[in-house]
């Protein structure tokens, strides 16, 4: 019974990823989440006493972790950093042309509708963004010396990201994310210490 009940919440906190990510906070009703999930509309309640708030905001502190771990797998799986930033806006871009255009960020959608409209999920935004942006920057921290270099590339890269989500799929060409992928590449690169210095 209680595999049952967490299979239940498992479906219902991935239908409303899903929806979330795809057609934002206000378009996405309690009912389609509960039949997206195939679950009854009352477990929604009972796993998430605070209804459709507190969905989204698990959604976006669970799926947005989960995110940026990802990503930085995704970087760690290329030795050379200047190339890893490069082959992760292009797996970024394969990604998305691949989900036609509709799976890009799980929380950039969400973060932009409630940016101003709902301070519960505003903050959670705000925490993940932050949590992207300094795991961003112990990964650059091991090529650049100074944190504060180090932090400006990652605030960069979580920037570079998301804008060329938003123009990849406005556009419904992946070439905006491989742009930003070799424009990353190019800002690390000249920030790396130069063969040879002291």
């Amino acid at each position: 019974m209680a595999m049952g009940r967490s299979d239940t919440r498992a479906r219902i906190q991935g239908a409303a990823a899903v929806l979330f990510r795809r057609h934002g906070y206000s378009a996405t009703g309690l009912k389609r989440i509960a039949a997206e999930a195939e679950a009854p509309f009352g477990s929604i309640y009972h796993f998430f006493p605070g209804g459709k708030q507190q969905l989204a905001e698990d959604m976006i502190r669970t799926s947005g972790t989960a995110y940026g771990r990802m990503v930085l797998a995704l970087l760690d799986s290329v030795s050379d950093p200047v190339e890893s930033l490069r082959h992760a806006f292009d797996a970024a871009a394969d990604d998305l042309a691949a989900a036609d255009y509709a799976d890009a960020c799980p929380i950039g959608t969400v973060a932009l509708e409630v940016a101003s409209s709902d301070e519960v999920l505003r903050v959670a935004t705000a925490e993940v963004f932050e949590e992207w942006v300094g795991a961003a920057a112990r990964w650059f921290g091991r090529w650049v010396t100074e944190p504060k270099t180090a932090r400006s590339l990652a605030y960069s890269m979580v920037m570079m990201l998301e804008g060329a989500f938003m123009l990849s799929r406005a556009a419904r060409d992946p070439e905006p994310l491989r742009v930003a992928g070799r424009s990353m590449a190019e800002l690390l690169r000249t920030a790396l210490p130069q063969a040879g210095e002291d």
